[in-house]
């Protein structure tokens, strides 16, 4: 691949960096020549290199042989139908560090599906808040970042919680951010009915419905307490849980929940959340799952066997675990 055009200013950090990037990786060209035909120091050539990386110029991929995570990939495919993302993790990795993991690498995937004259809806939790601070920005027109389910509790509006990771979105794609502003669950249905019938909530729930891609992870129900959102001040009560338990419900998408089977249908919670009706949320193009912990696993397992995700980005342990225990 040839260099176009004559050498950037040097002024110019973005062109420098893109100037010296081809010279270094396409053409194998010495960083001291490089800063002298840049007329400056090695050290400076270093830093638009790394600065190359960081913002998205340069992509380096490491392509190992056959690993057990590319075994993963081709098994979560086969049974699950799904593109499979498998990251590789040391088998002495914390659970903090295996999310992490997770979410610099959803963060890298997003960026090649997300592009301009699209709309992205994100579901707000502590994976997706991960991914937010791991964003590679990418210049985009005309895009818009929708929020996928409500954050007010009976204390507060809690747009404090998911504020700053919309923000980071909207700021790394150039993006127009919509937050959905009702609460996380309704008092009743009678009042979701009501709610939504308004114009300026009924607009938002309809850019939902349009969007081309949807970011999220999977809420679990787990000996009574559902994960996520709800360990931020959003507690149900113990009729709540029992309605839950009742109806066969193991996890949700963005506070939509079904059962193990992957059904929905009958869950009578979903009539008084915020979140998504599962069947319009499946006729998104691209629905991004990212999830990292073995508590996750039945959850995943029921939103891959429902059919709501078709990329999904999972660590290497519970990939592990998920094929282990749903053969």
């Amino acid at each position: 691949m040839s260099v176009e055009g004559e050498r950037p200013a040097v002024d110019h950090r973005v062109e420098d960096a893109l100037w010296a990037a081809r010279k270094y990786y396409l053409h194998g060209v010495t960083m001291d020549t490089i800063a002298r035909e840049l007329g400056a120091s090695r050290s400076t050539v270093s830093r638009l290199l790394a600065y190359a990386r960081d913002v998205g110029l340069v992509e380096i991929r490491v392509m190992p042989p056959r690993t057990r995570s590319t075994r993963s990939e081709a098994e979560l495919a086969g049974r699950y139908a799904v593109h499979a993302h498998v990251v590789p993790v040391p088998t002495t990795a914390s659970t903090v560090e295996r999310l992490e993991r997770c979410a610099v690498y959803t963060a890298r995937l997003l960026t090649s599906v997300f592009d301009s004259d699209m709309i992205i809806g994100l579901s707000w939790g502590t994976m997706v808040n991960a991914i937010s601070r791991c964003l590679v920005p990418k210049e985009t027109t005309n895009c818009q970042i929708v929020q996928l389910n409500g954050l007010g509790n009976a204390r507060t509006t809690g747009m404090h919680y998911a504020g700053s990771m919309l923000s980071a979105f909207g700021s790394a794609f150039g993006a127009y951010v919509q937050q959905f502003p009702v609460p996380l669950f309704f008092d009743s249905p009678r009042a979701k009915e009501l709610l939504l019938r308004e114009r300026s909530v009924r607009w938002v729930v309809e850019l939902q419905q349009s969007a081309d891609a949807a970011l999220f992870s999977v809420g679990t129900v787990t000996d009574g307490m559902p994960s996520s959102p709800y360990l931020s001040g959003y507690f149900l009560d113990e009729g709540d849980f029992a309605s839950l338990a009742e109806d066969g419900a193991v996890g949700d998408i963005a506070t939509s929940f079904y059962r193990l089977d992957g059904t929905h249908d009958g869950v009578r919670f979903n009539a008084r959340t915020s979140g998504p009706d599962l069947d319009q949320f499946r006729q998104i193009k691209h629905r991004i799952c990212a999830v990292s912990g073995d508590h996750k696993v039945d959850a995943l397992h029921a939103a891959l066997t429902g059919g709501y995700v078709t990329e999904l980005v999972i660590d290497e342990i519970t990939a592990h675990v998920l094929l282990e225990r749903h053969p």
